[in-house]
């Protein structure tokens, strides 16, 4: 019996869909095919696809071409597979199968259909699979850093989001299996732990009838991670017993990632949003208040349909008030199938841009002072990249997420994959410098 054939991964999107790639990884490893990193020597490359916005799709689009003029075997999964099966499969001949976002775990077989010649199309119109901790996992990040998913789908329809389409219902792993996967993390030297849904702050409303956050995160107090970090904390869910969480459980680090959107009542009502004109000074200030030492992270979309002048001037005085310490931007997409795209008064491409820029600018020198108060502190940093010829190494704060926020460069001996002190004497807009301490 013949080798089996080797696999090789282009994964593009989001943590949600890494995760997706990762447990693909390992079932194929487990079956006993070949993995490879080099897309030329392998016999299939699987392309994990984002079908979020406009810009994803093309990325998605353009890898896929690229590989099948390569006349590459393509297997295409992910979101975009499940968003447009049909004319993928028409238009890249070259795809020997299709899997849809709630179907990856039985990528063996799809492969092993593909190898008998037949082309495979496999997606459920309304996923609901999530994988536990039973199902094997090839880690793709850093080894110090692992993501871990708590909850697949969503329960709200905002009206730009096309997530709730593509990756079904609100479905959340129960506390035990969850504590029992970063259990097998730490056993393998994770340092930080990266908790992601849709909606984070929801976990556990689905399962048990109510958020059970608090207790999730109180539950990983016991585990021996030094960091665990949350994406996506909904404001309103940031009861007062999340935060008592957060500051009570000594490696959950106080690091809010508020995926606000914007901050005009009447531009979130539009958005329907799940708090609608819910999003106000009074919402920061009571976390602020809660938990003083948060560092908090927030995305907005400029260029909603009916955005005025007086709504983005709203938000940018929103930002400059509160003067957060990482900023994300995003244009908004008119996607087909939301209901965001036909609305009304639709903002041209040119001044959505526009914004985007001026709500970038105004938040630099924000940014900037937020690195220059650091200057002169010592700070624990999580060693992930050495460079031995330079003698400098790459890390990260607790302030900084992986991949999204900044990095630390940091001088003298620091060992790979460990948490260090570090001494900042200097900072950029971005990122900051420093020394390890002897």
């Amino acid at each position: 019996m013949g080798l089996k054939p080797t696999i090789a991964f282009n994964h593009l999107g989001c943590e949600k869909n890494r995760v997706d790639t990762e447990h693909m990884l390992g079932l194929l490893v487990q079956a006993g095919y070949q993995v490879d990193a080099n897309e030329e020597l392998a016999d299939y490359v699987v392309v994990n696809t984002c079908s979020f916005i406009e810009e994803a799709r093309q990325e998605s689009v353009r890898t896929l071409v690229e590989l099948a003029t390569a006349d590459k075997k393509v297997v295409i999964t992910g979101c975009l597979a499940q968003h447009f099966q049909d004319q993928l499969l028409q238009e890249i001949p070259e795809a020997v199968a299709l899997v849809g976002t709630g179907d990856y775990h039985q990528i063996v077989t799809v492969i092993e259909r593909a190898e008998a010649g037949e082309r495979v199309k496999l997606v459920t119109p309304e996923p609901t699979y999530i994988a536990d901790e039973t199902v094997p996992r090839y880690r793709t990040t850093a080894s110090s850093v692992a993501y871990v998913r708590v909850a697949e789908g969503c329960d709200y329809r905002c009206a730009f989001c096309i997530i709730p389409h593509l990756r079904g219902n609100q479905r959340s792993r129960p506390i035990e299996s969850i504590v029992a996967e970063a259990h097998q993390l730490a056993s393998e030297g994770v340092q930080e732990l990266v908790l992601i849904s849709q909606i984070t702050t929801n976990y556990g409303v689905d399962l048990y009838g109510k958020p059970r956050l608090a207790d999730l995160l109180r539950a990983l107090g016991d585990v021996d991670v030094p960091w665990i970090r949350m994406h996506y904390a909904y404001p309103t869910g940031l009861t007062p017993e999340v935060i008592a969480a957060i500051r009570e459980t000594p490696n959950v680090l106080p690091y809010l990632d508020l995926p606000l959107q914007h901050s005009h009542p009447e531009v979130l009502r539009a958005m329907n949003r799940p708090w609608q004109g819910q999003v106000n000074d009074h919402v920061i200030e009571r976390i602020k208040a809660a938990l003083p030492e948060a560092v908090l992270r927030t995305t907005f979309i400029v260029g909603f349909p009916g955005e005025t002048k007086a709504h983005f001037q709203h938000l940018l005085e929103f930002v400059d008030r509160h003067q957060f310490d990482h900023v994300g931007v995003f244009c908004f997409s008119a996607e087909e199938g939301t209901p965001a795209y036909s609305l009304p008064d639709q903002v041209p491409e040119n001044i959505r841009e526009q914004r985007r820029e001026a709500l970038m600018l105004a938040q630099q020198p924000i940014a900037w002072q937020r690195n220059q108060s650091q200057i002169g502190t010592v700070v624990d940093v999580l060693i992930e990249q050495e460079n031995p010829a330079t003698g400098m190494a790459l890390g990260r704060s607790a302030r900084f997420a992986p991949e999204v926020d900044g990095v630390v460069y940091v001088e003298g001996a620091a060992p790979l994959n460990q948490i260090v002190p570090v001494k900042i004497v200097a900072a950029d807009t971005y990122d900051l410098f420093g020394q390890v301490m002897a």
